[in-house]
């Protein structure tokens, strides 16, 4: 009853904060600012809270922080938009919205599948929160347990895992993912210190960003793959990105029968990923796509439209927020890219995270928590009346609709390091992904082994230094080697599905 007490009292002094009208109204600030940073292509929430950063410094710590974590769970939410209107994800972790998302709207049901992005980022978000609130020291203690070992098999399990998404190919999954660990190779190997793939350029001695491999091969990808196309599909085309939504601005009773298992999976799976420093937003999105894959009656609507896959990605996406700000706040290690920008506000401010924290400025960390709630009640409150502003894009002409895209990505990529440079790596990956596409290769698993690449390089080569050499420490570890097998079942499945006789 004493720790339910305590519980209580540290919320009333949480929303007691985040309910004051100059902190309410930041966090309002925060939400909305944070949806349009998720809309736009090549943003992303990390890069708005570091250009924040220096304008907030004469902000109270508690309003700076709720606006914030506004921002990040807006963007979180904003992402899917262009997503699902014209398959453009702002953020990597936004990516496998946009397979069924955008073929919903390809049908007329635009507004369905912002519908159920929204109220699955709402359930998620709460969930999050509420874990975040009351489990994080157990969490915390889970994820401890984790050495590079098992960071490693984790890994693996997740590019394995996309082995489905290749249209049953496995070939081509594992294919598209080598290429994606080619590009997270590029620049100086921090141990060696030598140059790998840079070709004697000087602009790739720092490697790809992340951001840059998403924006061009699905942005930039997309636009180039439009106009190497346009001239035999320029009806079909123009009738997908114009297509009217159809229908209300809502969910159907089959909708809602669909979602909310896959919001309860995507939700599990995001929060658990975000606990876990580096697996991350990119990852459990991937994850719960797999997931409700498999748990499907009808796979084979996946990638076709399936609500399941908008409803389970969203779900977890948001989630991974929440449970990403669970290793930052009590052991003051930053889950994800975010939350890494996250820590150095903190030590702006002379703070540091971590089990002290929740001690010294009680008022700080559950003023944190407690907005978390209320931006998530605004996110839906501001974002589902907007859903009918945001399906207007569709009214836009195609080329004009195109061309915007094309100079919202070279912007948002220029100002990632005002370098033209990276303009130039953007358009060879537009390439890249028409020459994909052309050969039916995925850009799915490539985008996820970029992130994952130069992880799995670097758990694999911790996990050997520390077992001198012996390759035998993947299988020998427990949690290791049960992570391996479901890698090496989930890369089977589909093979083995093949090959069983029909009927």
């Amino acid at each position: 009853m004493g720790a339910l007490g305590q519980l209580g009292d540290n919320l009333a002094v949480g929303f007691g904060a985040a309910l004051a009208p100059v902190n309410l109204l930041l966090g309002i600030v925060g939400v909305t600012l944070g949806t349009a940073v998720g809309v736009l292509p090549g943003v992303g929430p990390a890069l708005a809270i570091s250009m924040l950063l220096p304008l907030t410094f004469g902000i109270d710590p508690v309003g700076a922080f709720i606006l914030f974590g506004g921002l990040y769970y807006g963007a979180m939410y904003g992402g899917s938009t262009t997503s699902i209107l014209v398959k453009m994800p702002g953020e990597a972790s936004s990516v496998m919205t946009a397979l069924d998302g955008f073929r919903m709207t390809c049908k007329g049901r635009g507004g369905a599948a912002l519908a159920t992005a929204a109220i699955g980022s709402f359930i998620a978000g709460t969930f999050a929160t509420l874990m975040l609130m009351t489990m994080a020291p157990v969490l915390v203690e889970v994820a401890l347990t984790f050495g590079p070992a098992e960071y490693f098999a984790l890994m693996v399990f997740a590019l394995t895992a996309l082995a489905g998404l290749s249209q049953g190919s496995l070939a081509r999954g594992l294919a598209a993912a080598l290429i994606g660990l080619a590009i997270g190779t590029i620049g100086i190997d921090v141990q060696t210190g030598q140059a790998r793939f840079t070709f004697g350029m000087a602009g790739l001695l720092g490697g790809v960003n992340v951001v840059v491999v998403t924006v061009g091969l699905f942005a930039v990808g997309e636009v180039f793959w439009y106009a190497a196309t346009r001239a035999r599909s320029a009806g079909s085309r123009s009738g997908e990105a114009r297509g009217s939504v159809g229908g209300p601005v809502r969910l159907t009773r089959a909708d809602w029968r669909r979602s909310w298992p896959a919001w309860i999976r995507g939700t599990v799976i995001g929060f658990f990923c975000g606990v876990l420093p580096g697996a991350g937003a990119t990852v459990a999105s991937f994850l719960a796509y797999d997931a409700e894959r498999r748990a499907s009656k009808t796979p084979g609507e996946f990638g076709d439209g399936a609500i399941e896959g908008v409803a389970g990605p969203e779900a977890a996406n948001n989630a991974s927020a929440g449970g990403s700000l669970v290793p930052l706040l009590a052991l003051g290690i930053p889950g994800s890219g975010t939350t890494a920008v996250m820590l150095a506000a903190f030590q702006m401010y002379g703070l540091q995270p971590g089990p002290l924290l929740f001690t010294q400025d009680t008022t700080l960390v559950w003023g944190l928590i407690a907005s978390l709630y209320v931006s998530n009640a605004l996110l839906l409150i501001l974002n589902l009346p907007l859903i009918r502003i945001w399906v207007q894009l569709l009214r836009v002409p195609t080329p004009l609709l195109f061309a915007a895209v094309l100079a919202f990505a070279t912007l948002g990529v220029y100002t990632l390091n005002n370098n033209i440079f990276d303009v130039g790596v953007v358009y060879v990956l537009g390439l890249l992904a028409c020459v994909m596409r052309r050969y039916g290769l995925p850009l799915a698993p490539t985008v996820l082994a970029v992130v994952l690449g130069p992880l799995l390089e670097q758990e694999f080569r911790r996990a050997m230094a520390i077992a001198g050499g012996d390759p035998t420490v993947f299988v020998t570890r427990p949690l290791s080697a049960t992570l391996l097998l479901l890698a090496v079942l989930a890369a089977s499945a589909p093979v083995l599905a093949r090959r069983r006789p029909a009927g």
